[in-house]
């Protein structure tokens, strides 16, 4: 009886236990473009000829004490609730002290090049999971305030929407703005990341989702996707290895021709056999390392555009 008493009570902890040891998304909060662009933090990106307008992180963080408070407030509300956060601040000053951080890949024969954004270098650095868009207005009315709201769970490895709360917090006679948003939060935060974790649970069953190149360098040797090994093209070959190595062998191929092909909704496995996280750059570089050995002999460089995209430019290094 005590034994059965025993096993009664190990089979009602286990679900317990096993919610315990569940994985937990990694997730950085970043300040929303629109509230950057309204509060004067944003700078001129020279990308290969061409300007665009991105969001100044670190000058964000640095000078308004506002927005740093309010992330520090909104990354206690999720650790309270199992989920900590990756530190903005910190990973901006991780990038400036890494000393061999290069502005662009190229290939050392061709110059073939690929440049990453100030965002692709921190999500890089950070890899974070999800990154939560946070943007806010404050409202006066008479001696009081409040807070509207947005937030925005967004996959750090497509930018595709996984979760969203928004709304307005009561009025109040603060005026700090951080307690100001976690009374407006504090209603919709659970929901919030519950979708969240859905979003990652999503993840562990399907795969993350990611895209993959496959270029050959120009190079005058002639080599194609076309090239037979025993009786099989390269694109096929290449194909079949993504077919095998993709969960539940879900993907697309998209674009195909003798000198390239697009994957598209790569679900690659969250984790590798050792336990270690699996990112774009490593699944990539397992094809590299493959198509290296006999009978294809092949050398090819890799790069990559982010976290979610990678590039494996085959004839050279």
């Amino acid at each position: 009886m005590k034994k059965i008493a025993l096993l009664s009570v190990i089979l009602l902890l286990l679900p317990i236990m096993m919610s315990g040891q569940a994985k937990k998304p990694t997730i950085m909060v970043i300040p929303a473009d629109a509230w950057c662009n309204a509060n004067g933090y944003m700078m001129n990106y020279e990308n290969q000829g061409n300007t665009t307008r991105i969001p100044d992180y670190e000058r964000a963080v640095q000078e308004d004490m506002d927005l740093l408070n309010t992330i520090t407030k909104i990354g206690e509300l999720m650790a309270e609730r199992g989920l900590p956060l990756k530190d903005l601040a910190a990973s901006i000053r991780s990038i400036n002290q890494a000393t061999a951080e290069n502005e662009m890949t190229t290939s050392r024969t061709s110059g073939a090049a690929i440049a990453e954004t100030p965002l692709d270098r921190l999500l890089t650095r950070a890899k974070a999971d999800i990154l939560v868009e946070l943007s806010w207005r404050v409202n006066t009315v008479g001696p009081k305030n409040s807070v509207t709201y947005t937030l925005r769970g967004l996959d750090a490895y497509t930018n595709k929407q996984v979760a969203a709360a928004q709304g307005t917090g009561p009025a109040s006679f603060s005026a700090e703005i951080p307690v100001l948003i976690e009374e407006a939060v504090l209603e919709n935060m659970d929901n919030f990341i519950g979708q969240l974790q859905a979003h990652f649970d999503d993840l562990l069953t399907n795969g993350r989702e990611v895209g993959l190149e496959i270029r050959m360098f120009d190079n005058g040797s002639g080599a194609s996707l076309e090239d037979e090994f025993d009786g099989m093209e390269l694109s096929e070959i290449i194909d079949e290895w993504v077919a095998q190595n993709t969960v539940n062998h879900r993907y697309s191929l998209s674009d195909a021709t003798e000198d390239m092909m697009v994957f598209e909704q790569v679900r690659i496995p969250l984790y590798r056999e050792n336990g270690m996280p699996m990112d774009t750059r490593h699944f990539a570089s397992n094809l590299r390392k493959y198509l290296r050995k006999t009978p294809y002999n092949m050398t090819s460089k890799l790069v990559t555009k982010g976290l979610g995209k990678a590039i494996l430019i085959i004839g050279e290094k």
